[in-house]
């Protein structure tokens, strides 16, 4: 009975401090038409803590809507456009030399910044895609000597153009696993890119207005954390992931020879911290399977290795994710 109440009081309690998720949506909605799956997607990264990858053909407001996120939250935004002449001080900051003090001072780069939208970020070289995903890991970023601390809420949204391969330097399967999320951005329906047609030849662009503040973010991760997780759905999450390393033991045989390698454990974390905040997202205390179903492709595309014999038989990694949810049982 207690954990009854317990439940009760923890739905409460999450239905009133996720009040300013309608808020931020609300505020996006006003200049960005329909992409309801990328402002959701948004929104788990902000309350978890984790980057995005973001993969979608140009034009599709990628970075309208990081900018918008941004504006919404009184939260520091900075974009960096990778090209391949980009150098690691160009993102993180150097060491200049002052005349007037004769010393060394440091000029921070536009990585210390809130939110960093790192465009097309297969476009760099190695070397600054690593002191980038440094920066994302450690939260912090070395200049000569001296370490400095990252602000927090920090977070990466990389974009990545899914046409053009000539010239790009895709990252190494060890570097797109710390990606929480991978993002796939379709098209808009026929209606709403009627309507992003006349928002765009308005007189006045909408623009969102700031409804809370960085440390708002931060209070609203500890509380995604209480959100409740039965034991099933732990071994719901544990039976999706497994079943992409041991396929043929969860009567998925014919993946056998077409996965190369599975979900790391990072899958299985991001799936459970990806679910809470999806749960809070949707003003609820406790996660439920239809939670796991809705973020698995998004954690999972980029964490499962394809073997050639996958690749000559045209099958996706969006496939076998789809019959892993098809096949595994619900709780």
């Amino acid at each position: 009975m207690a954990e009854t109440t317990n439940i009760k009081e923890l739905n409460e309690k999450i239905e009133k401090e996720s009040a300013f998720v309608d808020m931020i949506t609300m505020e996006i909605g006003k200049v960005i038409v329909g992409q309801r799956h990328l402002i959701e997607s948004l929104l788990i990264g902000l309350l978890t803590d984790g980057h995005i990858l973001l993969e979608g053909v140009p034009g599709l407001a990628k970075t309208l809507a990081v900018n918008t996120l941004a504006s919404t939250i009184d939260a520091k935004f900075s974009r960096i456009q990778f090209t391949p002449d980009l150098l690691p001080a160009d993102l993180i900051g150097t060491m200049i030399y002052s005349q007037k003090q004769e010393d060394f001072t440091v000029r921070k780069g536009p990585i210390f910044a809130h939110f960093i939208l790192a465009d097309e970020i297969n476009r760099s070289p190695a070397k600054v895609q690593s002191a980038l995903l440094e920066a994302m890991q450690e939260k912090q970023v070395t200049i000569g000597s001296e370490s400095y601390k990252l602000d927090q809420p920090f977070m990466v949204l990389a974009t990545q153009n899914p046409i053009e391969q000539e010239g790009t330097y895709p990252l190494p399967e060890a570097q797109v696993d710390r990606f929480m999320l991978k993002v796939i951005i379709g098209y808009p329906s026929r209606d709403e890119e009627k309507l992003i047609v006349r928002e765009n030849l308005a007189q006045v662009f909408p623009t969102a207005q700031k409804v809370i503040k960085p440390a708002d973010i931060l209070k609203a991760r500890n509380i995604v954390k209480e959100v409740y997780m039965d034991e099933k759905i732990e071994k719901y999450i544990l039976d999706i992931v497994f079943s992409t390393r041991y396929p043929d033991q969860y009567g998925l045989e014919k993946y056998r020879n077409m996965i190369q390698y599975g979900g790391s454990p990072r899958a299985s974390i991001y799936l459970a911290h990806g679910a809470k905040a999806y749960a809070f997202i949707k003003r609820r205390g406790y996660v439920i399977p239809e939670d796991i179903r809705a973020i698995c492709h998004d954690v999972l595309r980029h964490r499962i290795g394809l073997t050639y014999e996958a690749e000559a038989e045209n099958i996706t990694t969006e496939d076998i994710v789809t019959d892993i949810l098809n096949t595994i049982e619900v709780p």
